[in-house]
This record gives structure tokens, C-alpha cells and sequence, in this order.
């Protein structure tokens, strides 16, 4: 059996009545398997992880991510996460049985249908990318949802899928098909947001740091504190030690230690080989939260 992993990014964290509301239109979806749901006020975003066959997958993230679009007016969204949309981003990714190009095939006909179904504008990104220019995520939010209504007056920003105009309520979805990637934060022992942006400045790739390391520098308002927000996106390479590592290092530097670390959605086990949730810190980690686990 073939085995696709979905990974819907809601622009709502704080309205507990909206979140539980699109949970629960998930869960409702026969076929499909919630794995977790990872919420957070301070980002106003809301990560669930769900897999299931293709074509079960395909009818949960149509379902959900309409709903969510009916509940949330991003002209009232606030938050430090980078995002375009009220359904901001949603990557397929290939599991047991599965190839990349079933999860391509499966983007494709998602970001279609959604873009015109709902009437919103849809760039490909990742292995689903259409044009180059947009395979990195960062590449298709530059600017984010309040650059959206002049990205539609310049030609290289026609919308892969869905109408070619500003729709300020619902903004636009970036859909994707990619390897599993780490969403892994670490917060930092200050509210000085300085040194979590000097230190994510140092290690991502884009700063001349580690390979396939995205990071940005956050405050957590709730908390007074800061941190360093990070996708890893082939941990095969940088592994999450030696992230962990750096940017306890880096911290160090500026004489800040390090809190704890959070892991956003699941993880797949290969990642944790020769380290432990306790050496990184992490907070509420369990079997659970490892992707082989539910397979």
C-alpha cells in the first residue's frame, strides 16, 4: 500500500474554537489518519500531520484546508511565522510504498482543484515546482501575505493554479511535494531578539552557515523569551546534532544557554540515530512524535 504524509500550515494559533473546528472537519475525513497537531499563539499557526492513501490524503487536505479557509480572514492575521495565506503552505511527502512522484502527481491535482474550487491563487514549490524560481519555499513567500496584492501586477508572479488576483481574505497557498524535512525550534534562555536573529543569520545556508538549514530569529511574546526557528530539510547531511550543537555554541558566545527545543510534527527515526531527546532537549517527546511509529 502506497502511504502519503500531509503536512498542512493553518495561519490561526489563538482562536481555540476555529482550531478545534478544523480538527475535527479532519478527523471526519474516512481513510485518513491524524498524527498530530501542533499549535502555537506566538507564530498564529497551526501544523496538523495526516497520512493515508493517495487518493485518501488528496480528500482529506481538500476538506480541511477549504474549512479553514471559510474561518480565517488573514486581513486580521498577526504572527511571527512567515506566510501568505490563511492556508498557508501544504506538502505532500512520500512514505512506505510511495515515490515522489506519486506525491507530485498528488500536489498537482490538489493545488489545481483547490486554487479553483476556492479561488485562490496556488504556487508549486519543492518537487512539485513548475518554475525554478519557486522551488524554495522562502522564494514563494518572499514578502509574504502583505506583498500578495503587487506580486499580481508583475508577469513572474502569475499563480500556477487558481485566478491571477489578490484575494484578500484567504491570500494564496503554496503547494509542494518534498522528503521529510525537521521543523525543529530552540528557545533561548533571553528576550533578546537580537542574538536568536544574529545566531539563525549565522547558521542557515542562505547566511553562508549549514547546508539545507533554514532558520529565522522569533520572539515568544507569551513566554519573553526568543528563538531560533529552523526547517532542516535534509538532515542526512547537516544532522540535528550538529545543529543543535551550533547553535548551542553560537548562544553561548553571547553567554545565553538554551531553554529547550521543540520538534514541529513528527520526525522520522533515522534522524534521532546517535542522539537522544534528552541531549537536545526536546520538550514533549515521545514514541509518538517519530514518524515510523504510525506505519
Amino acid at each position: 500500500m502506497k502511504i502519503i504524509e500531509c503536512v498542512p500550515n493553518i495561519s490561526e494559533g489563538r482562536d481555540r474554537k476555529k482550531i478545534e473546528s478544523i480538527v475535527a472537519m479532519l478527523s471526519g475525513v474516512e481513510g485518513v489518519k491524524l498524527l498530530d497537531v501542533c499549535i502555537d499563539a506566538d507564530h498564529n499557526r497551526t501544523v496538523l500531520t495526516f497520512i493515508g492513501r493517495p487518493e485518501d490524503v488528496e480528500r482529506g487536505a481538500a476538506a480541511v484546508c477549504a474549512w479553514a479557509l471559510d474561518l480565517i480572514d488573514m486581513r486580521k492575521h498577526r504572527g511571527v511565522h512567515p506566510r501568505i495565506g490563511a492556508v498557508d503552505v501544504v506538502p505532500f511527502v512520500p512514505l512506505r510504498g510511495a515515490t515522489m512522484k506519486h506525491a507530485v502527481d498528488v500536489a498537482h491535482r490538489f493545488g489545481r482543484a483547490f486554487g479553483e474550487k476556492n479561488k485562490i491563487p496556488v504556487y508549486f514549490y519543492g518537487e512539485a515546482a513548475l518554475d525554478p524560481r519557486r522551488r524554495e519555499l522562502p522564494d514563494v513567500r518572499k514578502g509574504e501575505y502583505e506583498a500578495l496584492r503587487t506580486h499580481f501586477e508583475d508577469p513572474l508572479w502569475i499563480p500556477d493554479a487558481g485566478p491571477a488576483f489578490f484575494n484578500p481574505r484567504g491570500g494564496a497557498t503554496a503547494v509542494g511535494a518534498r522528503e521529510p524535512l525537521i521543523a525543529f525550534n530552540i528557545n533561548l534562555a533571553t528576550d533578546d531578539l537580537h542574538v536568536a536573529k544574529e545566531i539563525a543569520c549565522s547558521i542557515r545556508q542562505s547566511g553562508g552557515g549549514l547546508q539545507y538549514v533554514r532558520a529565522i530569529g522569533v520572539p515568544l511574546q507569551s513566554r519573553n523569551i526568543v528563538q531560533v526557528a529552523m526547517n532542516l530539510t535534509n538532515y542526512r547531511v547537516t544532522p540535528l546534532k550538529k545543529v543543535f550543537d551550533t547553535v548551542k555554541n553560537k548562544a553561548s558566545q553571547y553567554d545565553v544557554s538554551i531553554l529547550e527545543s521543540e520538534l514541529i510534527g513528527l520526525i522520522p527515526e533515522e534522524a534521532l540515530e546517535g542522539v537522544s531527546a534528552e541531549y537536545l532537549q526536546l520538550s514533549k517527546f515521545c514514541a509518538e512524535c517519530i514518524i515510523e511509529t504510525h506505519l
